[in-house]
């Protein structure tokens, strides 16, 4: 026998010969895990939603039965008691501060709120550094660090003598390829003082979609995927559109040249496509992150869920789910970078279809 199928064969015998003991010893234990799965429930919902919705703490893990969590300021207005700043740990877990606790009702569930005088839960203006809020400052931290550190070397080094290195080294391919490619094709002439916000724009969303997939501090934050986050971009793209644009731009919407019969029914339109041009922006990105980390914990929850099926079921999804899971991992990298750049893509083009001429003053140029 050949050394090399000697390495293989034996190995895989004697898995096959020990597998009706480890198989004996699995419904043992699976006896056992199944009495406890029954009387401990999995909450799948709560696990997913609890990844996906913002909280006042940053869930780290759990050691036992007890949570590990970086607690957050809480920084509150009451219209009975004024302002007040304290620690998320005061009021985790069912615990009241001041009034102040976090409800878990269908109205206000996962917020602060205070109770009335007639008992009813009122929400004190709220302007607290919650996870998301910490993450969004953490990733702008990071892509200003990363820009400051790649000018830094552009301007202690002469470019046309030496390659870039570092960081410079790294960025600069993406950043050719997104203005070159992307911004200034797309946007036209006009491109380069659109250029700093698309390129923000596109390594914001893709350091923020990159840190939402890392499962430990400082990322597993849904940022992207929080439609607050992504309506705020999309507005920042209607601005761009709106604010820069030309005459003919606004003519073609309020005055478009058609016969005069039709530009009733044209006008609506036209000025419903403003709005649902930055709308599509703001849903598809949202909905693309949140799908991708609901159905990463949907399949990393199968685990738990299969576990009370017995031993072979529960271990044949375990290896599954495992394996599933480290797929998507490694495809929401992918994703992440698509999404940023498709975001990228569709605002150039909407801010170059707002910079249109008119046909006449094209051809004179």
């Amino acid at each position: 026998m050949k050394p090399w199928i000697r390495n293989i064969f034996l190995p895989v015998l004697l898995m096959l010969l020990s597998a009706p003991a480890f198989a004996a010893a699995a419904d043992t234990a699976a006896v056992n895990s199944t009495e406890k799965a029954e009387e401990e429930q999995v909450d799948v919902q709560g696990i997913i939603f609890g990844h996906i919705n913002d909280s006042y703490e940053w869930h780290i893990t759990d050691i036992g039965d007890k949570p590990v969590a970086i607690p957050l300021p809480v920084i509150i207005h009451s219209k009975t008691s004024g302002w007040h700043c304290f620690m998320s740990s005061k009021i985790a877990h069912g615990h009241e501060h001041d009034g102040f606790y976090i409800s878990t009702s269908e109205k206000y569930d996962g917020k602060i709120v205070e109770k009335g005088p007639d008992g009813e839960e009122i929400r004190p203006l709220d302007i607290s550094i919650t996870k998301n809020v910490l993450s969004l400052i953490i990733s702008s931290a990071l892509l200003v660090t990363l820009i400051l550190c790649s000018a830094r070397w552009y301007k202690k080094h002469d470019v046309l003598k030496e390659a870039p290195k570092g960081i410079a080294a790294l960025l600069e391919p993406v950043i050719e390829m997104i203005n070159d490619d992307v911004i200034k094709d797309a946007v036209g002439p006009n491109y380069a003082k659109y250029s700093p916000y698309l390129l923000t724009a596109f390594f914001f969303i893709l350091i923020n979609n990159l840190l939402g997939i890392i499962p430990i501090f400082p990322g597993g934050a849904n940022v992207t995927g929080n439609i607050a986050v992504t309506f705020v971009l999309a507005l920042c793209t209607f601005l761009a559109v709106n604010l820069t644009t030309n005459g003919h731009y606004w003519k073609e919407i309020f005055w478009p040249e058609a016969p005069m019969w039709i530009k009733p029914i044209l006008i609506p339109i036209e000025m419903f496509g403003m709005f649902t041009k930055p709308l599509s922006l703001m849903i598809r990105l949202f909905a693309n992150i949140m799908a991708g980390h609901a159905l990463i914990l949907c399949i990393v929850s199968m685990v738990f869920i299969t576990i009370k099926m017995g031993a072979i079921i529960g271990g044949s999804m375990t290896v599954v789910s495992v394996g599933f899971g480290i797929f998507m991992d490694c495809f929401e990298i992918l994703v992440a970078f698509i999404q940023a750049y498709v975001f990228t893509i569709l605002s150039a083009v909407f801010i170059g279809l707002a910079q249109e001429r008119p046909h006449a003053e094209g051809q004179k140029h």
